[in-house]
């Protein structure tokens, strides 16, 4: 065997043990650490062509990041629904979902995003921060109740949870009563995400967007005839205000400015409502298990809340909500090597990327003090998700009240990990305030 054919067959049998690797991330096993083979994944084939799935998986920090960053890439919309999955088009999931922020790329996404950008600004984030803390308080104090007779209690049910859907709620202007509702259909909601869609998921995902986007339209006819502080008011006044310039401008103003429609409202409302809950959730019992899991560097924490910042920052990088992300190509383009035709999927493996060691050193260790703190939990480019200065406010919140009031804070029993292969959270986090 020649020099050529010999460095042939050893490449095409990294891709064939890479592959093997690559199915062994999505086995129920992996849950728990997904990462160990991610390492050996990006070692073999940081760029991993997987022709069944028909996408690249990118498992390197630079090169998510240029897939992220890039105008060269794009989120799947409706013009590739159209094109190459027509046979969605009768699902109201995937109606919502390829016409929302989540997909739509270039000046269609930002005539969506633009409202939130305005409502989501410094002022509305400064206002929230003592409504949060509040919560906060609230929720501890359940979990305090659920826990004084020494027994453990699921802090993921009474905190994890309930904690990002009333801060969302109150932001949005859904009543408290109606919050709790909301868990269930969110999650349902949230089957969009996965990378690969069963039957049941599009059943339940179809059943909860029909049911939510009915929920908002109904809250946005409450708010226009009574408005109040909150996310639908300010965007029914945007509204307002876009249709009052635009009879006022010209044909070409009015098609690149028009406002958002009833129907765009109300799946925006939909959108913040599911997006700031499901991953914040995951975030909030992602962080308390990684400092309970490293009691030294919560004892770290406890003698210095002002790593609280950097506690975040380090959970998002060592075990975020969101494990991976698609893109596609615009046109054919080079990333990490390999040329990726126009058209070509794209799978950002963000938890791989947050461990890349040519960006982080030890980047299996969890280190509150770690000096490099930008990750790419939240994305990158043009959907840098907007909703990221909450989750922290949130993470930064929660965590620094509940390592004072519990001390002796510890783990009662196995977690029960979400079953996803592309959301990382907790279905159920037995903890007890007197380990």
């Amino acid at each position: 065997m020649n020099a050529s054919a010999a460095g042939q067959t050893q490449a095409g049998d990294r891709t064939t043990n890479a592959g093997g690797i690559l199915l062994s991330v999505f086995a129920p096993e992996a849950r728990e650490n997904p990462y160990a083979p991610l390492a050996e994944l990006r070692r073999l084939a940081p760029v991993l062509h997987h022709e069944e799935l028909d996408t690249r998986f990118l498992t390197g920090f630079a090169d998510c990041q240029a897939a992220l960053s890039s105008p060269a890439f794009a989120v799947p919309d409706r013009q590739w629904l159209e094109r190459e999955r027509p046979e969605w088009l009768a699902h109201p999931a995937a109606d919502y979902f390829y016409t929302s922020l989540l997909g739509t790329n270039g000046p269609a996404h930002e005539r969506l995003r633009g409202p939130l950008v305005r409502a989501f600004g410094p002022r509305r984030m400064g206002a929230l921060s003592a409504a949060v803390e509040k919560t906060v308080d609230e929720l501890l104090d359940r979990f305090a109740d659920a826990t004084s007779d020494g027994g453990a209690a699921d802090f993921q049910d009474l905190v994890g949870y309930p904690l990002p859907v009333a801060v969302v709620g109150g932001l949005i202007g859904v009543p408290p009563a109606d919050q709790e509702h909301f868990h269930r259909l969110g999650r349902d909601a949230a089957r969009l995400l996965e990378p690969v869609r069963s039957d049941e998921d599009w059943r339940l995902a179809d059943r909860a967007v029909t049911a939510l986007r009915e929920y908002f339209a109904r809250l946005l006819d409450e708010r226009r005839a009574r408005p109040a502080e909150d996310l639908a008011t300010a965007l029914l006044a945007q509204a307002a205000a876009g249709k009052a310039e635009s009879a006022e401008a010209t044909e070409t103003a009015v098609n690149a400015e028009r406002p958002l429609t009833e129907q765009e409202l109300a799946d925006t409302l939909v959108l913040v409502f599911v997006a700031g809950f499901e991953t914040t959730a995951g975030l909030l019992g992602l962080s308390v298990h990684a400092l309970l899991t490293h009691p030294e560097q919560a004892a770290q924490l406890r003698a210095d809340p002002g790593l609280l910042p950097g506690a975040v920052e380090e959970s998002l990088r060592w075990d975020g909500p969101v494990l991976m992300t698609e893109r596609l190509a615009t046109r054919p383009t080079e990333v990490g090597g390999v040329t990726v035709p126009a058209g070509g999927s794209v799978t950002t493996v963000l938890g791989a990327a947050n461990r890349d060691p040519r960006r982080y050193p030890d980047p299996d260790a969890f280190l509150v003090r770690r000096p490099e703190r930008h990750v790419l939990s939240f994305g990158a480019g043009p959907h840098y998700c907007f909703g990221a200065a909450l989750a922290r406010l949130e993470g930064a919140a929660l965590l620094g009240r509940l390592l004072t009031r519990f001390p002796r804070l510890a783990q009662a029993g196995p977690p029960v990990r979400r079953a996803s292969a592309c959301l990382r959270s907790f279905d159920a986090l037995p903890l007890a305030a007197t380990g």
